[in-house]
């Protein structure tokens, strides 16, 4: 029977106890048995950027220059120290978006009109190619566009094979996408390779680093190698960075970049033609959360570039360990060498979904790869303190597997 609306309302203690049962029956994310979804970087980190989106709770992006010049100032510090921190020149732009997703169409969107503008033809139905490990968010944007994505295989290494993406390059592609890391195995793709094609046909490059853009900068600055990624490599037109993930601010919000201003100047949408006038966003929604802007500006204020730095070395000190351990388990095995935080877990000889389902019987959300078959984790510092149970729970799942005569596995990959 379809719930009705309430006739009277309830107590405020009565409504607030309800929304705590709902959550009986949520999986333990503050405990690391989720595998992805929610990111933390430190208590203090918290706490900040939950208290300034409080005082930003009521505020609306949409009426940034009309109504609230402070969440005007605070997207424009954002960006700024954004671009500062990936090494863009001094003509780059970026905006605030609500999300990975939203970057990678607008970036796409962007793009896209760039290249009918600078073919004069308005109708111009062009494609994208990228690794096969790439974000399905490009495909959404091209679906929404009516463009075309080839994707291309990954070597060996998990990493895009740039020769046969140079292969599928033709005279209508508008845009190369390189991710720092891909989300599948948490590999960096070769960035200065896909640049010196992106140059080689003079077309768009665009970077995913909606994962590692705000992480990989203090994982290098911690002494770790990073790849070149950002706009140190001059090929690269435009890059999506999130900061809800490794910027660990409150979600949603993101954000896009351009190396110029000829590209950057297709990014907004702007209508006259209805009653009120002028309608102008620098996004695909209309309203946006003041208070997830205030978060990701306390935050950079707050932790600033040592603060990361500790957090990222503390990450990637507990995820070494983790891997380390991975390898030293029968029949398991670490899938390539992921940069990051992500770390795709696979074994030549069992059905790892099938242990994957002994965990989830253990109170683990499994994280899934389908291609191929592997456990899934993205680990932020929710995941470290849960790493010796993950782990001892993993090896008595991998001994029971490998003790089953052939017992198949139900469950399937999913986001």
């Amino acid at each position: 029977m379809r719930k009705t609306f309430p006739a009277s309302g309830q107590a405020r203690d009565e409504v607030l106890n309800q929304l705590r049962s709902f959550k009986q029956d949520d999986a333990d994310w503050s405990g690391g048995r989720v595998p992805l979804f929610v990111f933390k970087g430190s208590g203090a980190a918290a706490e900040i950027s939950q208290d300034a989106y409080n005082i930003f709770f009521t505020e609306n992006a949409l009426g940034r220059t009309r109504a609230f010049p402070s969440i005007q100032r605070m997207e424009q510090d954002i960006v700024e120290m954004a671009l500062d921190l990936f090494q863009a020149p001094d003509e780059a732009s970026g905006f605030i978006t609500t999300g990975g997703t939203e970057s990678i169409i607008q970036a796409v969107q962007t793009c896209r009109d760039y290249e009918r503008a600078k073919r004069d033809d308005p109708t111009h139905r062009g494609n994208i190619v990228m690794a096969y490990s790439g974000h399905p968010a490009f495909d959404k944007a091209a679906g929404l566009m009516d463009l075309e994505v080839r994707r291309v295989p990954c070597g060996l290494d998990y990493r895009v094979d740039v020769s046969a993406l140079e292969c599928a390059i033709d005279a209508n592609t508008i845009m190369l996408v390189g991710s720092a890391p891909c989300f599948p195995y948490g590999v960096f793709d070769p960035i200065e390779d896909l640049s010196a094609v992106a140059e080689r046909h003079n077309i768009w490059l665009h970077v995913d680093a909606c994962v590692g853009g705000y992480l990989a900068p203090f994982v290098r600055q911690s002494g770790r190698p990073i790849p070149a990624f950002d706009f140190s490599v001059p090929g690269v037109s435009s890059m999506s960075a999130d900061l809800h993930k490794f910027g660990f601010a409150p979600k949603p919000i993101s954000t896009v970049f351009y190396r110029n201003p000829d590209k950057a100047a297709h990014h907004g949408f702007e209508f006259h033609d209805w009653p009120n006038g002028r309608f102008a966003t620098t996004t695909i929604v209309g309203t946006r959360a003041g208070g997830a802007i205030a978060g990701a500006w306390a935050l950079f204020q707050h932790l600033g570039r040592d603060g990361y730095t500790v957090i990222a070395s503390e990450l990637m000190t507990g995820i070494e360990a983790y891997r380390a351990e991975i390898e030293g388990i029968e029949n398991l095995h670490v899938l390539g060498a992921p940069e990051l935080s992500i770390v795709a877990v696979g074994s030549n000889k069992l059905d790892i979904f099938r242990i994957a389902e002994i965990m989830q019987g253990q109170g683990w959300v499994p994280g899934l790869l389908q291609s191929p078959k592997a456990l899934h984790r993205m680990m932020s510092m929710l995941h470290v303190p849960a790493t010796p149970q993950y782990l001892a729970d993993l090896k008595e799942a991998t001994a029971t597997v490998d003790a089953e005569s052939g017992k198949g596995a139900i469950i399937s990959a999913e986001y």
